[in-house]
């Protein structure tokens, strides 16, 4: 659904991915992952095709897909040291200040590839109230695409999967809402090519309300 037609979709639970769709990290992201690409051989460019959504370690071996994954996870370790201490050019998706506000009191969840010291710096930074409820990396056994992230927000929030609508920005996130049985809102432009259930290119367009037997309202604005 274009980014200009007016929608409306009704939920019970929010589950909100966080960089690229909360927060604007792509100038650190970029940062760091092209040190490792050069450090690696690797063509930076192409490298940064495939980072976005993914934990580090994921990322790693698709672009690395004959080293041992023990080597990935600890180049992983060393990536979120320097992407937790780096939070220069981070700021909030616009509108996400106000939606995070709108929401406070609604069921929602942070899941992100992030790990707990890495959400809470991003999020600081950006100024964004950070979810009481959040599924971080070190939570799950697997990375998006892998949907196993939001159906642990959708369990901890005590919803069905069909119940809750995901807000993503990457190809990895927006498969991983598919696979768990979700809708999903896309956020940003590298969402617009994986068809999203409603694209938006930011968080000011939209609205949030409640009725009262607790459905969620969420309208899109032209």
């Amino acid at each position: 659904m274009p980014a200009t037609t007016p929608a409306t979709l009704t939920t019970r639970a929010l589950l909100l991915d966080m960089d690229g769709t909360l927060v604007n990290s792509d100038a650190v992201v970029e940062r760091c992952w092209r040190r490792w690409a050069i450090r690696h051989g690797l063509d930076p460019e192409q490298a940064l095709k495939v980072v976005h959504g993914r934990q580090g370690y994921a990322t790693m071996a698709v672009l690395l897909p004959d080293r041992p994954m023990e080597q990935n996870h600890a180049d992983n370790r060393v990536m979120l040291a320097e992407e937790t201490a780096d939070v220069d050019g981070v700021v909030p998706i616009p509108g996400a200040p106000a939606f995070m506000d709108a929401i406070s009191d609604l069921p929602h969840a942070l899941v992100t590839s992030a790990d707990e010291a890495l959400a809470q710096a991003r999020m600081g930074a950006a100024g964004l109230r950070v979810p009481e409820t959040r599924v971080t990396a070190e939570l799950v056994g697997a990375s998006k695409p892998d949907p196993e992230g939001f159906l642990k927000g959708a369990a901890e929030l005590g919803f069905d999967p069909a119940d809750c609508v995901v807000f993503e920005d990457s190809e990895a996130g927006i498969q991983a809402g598919r696979a768990a049985g979700m809708r999903v809102v896309g956020v940003g432009p590298r969402a617009a090519a994986f068809a999203p259930d409603v694209h938006v290119m930011d968080l000011t367009t939209l609205t949030v309300t409640q009725t009262a037997d607790g459905t969620l309202h969420l309208t899109f604005s032209a």
